[in-house]
Parts: structure tokens; sequence; C-alpha cells
């Protein structure tokens, strides 16, 4: 099953565009995964600032270096390593520098 793509036009009221490549279909727990996607932000665009409830999020940073608001605390994240937004919580997700940001997201719900 080829994975769909989609092309997200200002997410989570961020700016810009980012790029999902849905992989729920091979997610080991569908009742559970509300979403498992590659996501891929160029330089200008960004995920905006949303909060979680009933589920928690991870993202895994594979390449690029993005500046991440987790809770308003702002810090750079750079490839292998991985945030965690939980239930109630929210964040937000930018490329930092000229390169695209490619990373991993996977929403579990609680």
């Amino acid at each position: 099953m080829e994975p769909k793509i989609e092309v997200v036009h200002n997410c989570e009221g961020g700016e810009g565009q980012v790029t999902f490549r849905h992989l729920q279909g091979t997610c080991s727990m569908p009742e559970a995964c509300k979403l498992y996607a590659e996501i891929t932000a160029y330089p200008g665009s960004s995920i905006g600032w949303h909060v979680h409830n009933g589920d928690s999020e991870i993202y895994y940073i594979l390449s690029g270096v993005a500046e991440y608001n987790d809770n308003g605390r702002v810090r750079r994240v750079y490839p292998g390593e991985m945030t965690y937004t939980s239930d109630g919580m929210g964040h937000d997700i930018r490329p930092f520098g000229r390169e695209p940001l490619v990373f991993m997201a996977l929403i579990i719900r609680s």
C-alpha cells in the first residue's frame, strides 16, 4: 500500500505548507494510532501552536534543525532527537536554518 501524500497549508495555524507522508497503515496498533507520518517542513513554514486533548505526540527528527516550542520553552532540536508532548500540553515546530526539516510524527490516543 502506497503512503498517502498530503500537502497542508497553514498547518495548525502555522506558516507556509508542510508535506505529510501518512504511514498509519504500517502502525501495528491501529486503534491507538491517530497519526503516524513523515513530515517535511521547508524554511519559512511551520506547524503552529496547538494543544493535545485526548492524545499525546512524539516527534523524531530525521534531518534538519528545528526550533521547537514545548509549552513556552523554546529550544533547538537536531537529527536523532525526540520530543514528547503529553495530553493537555502544547507545542509548535519550525525549521531553523536553510535546510528542510524532516521528522516522524506519532500521535497516540489516550
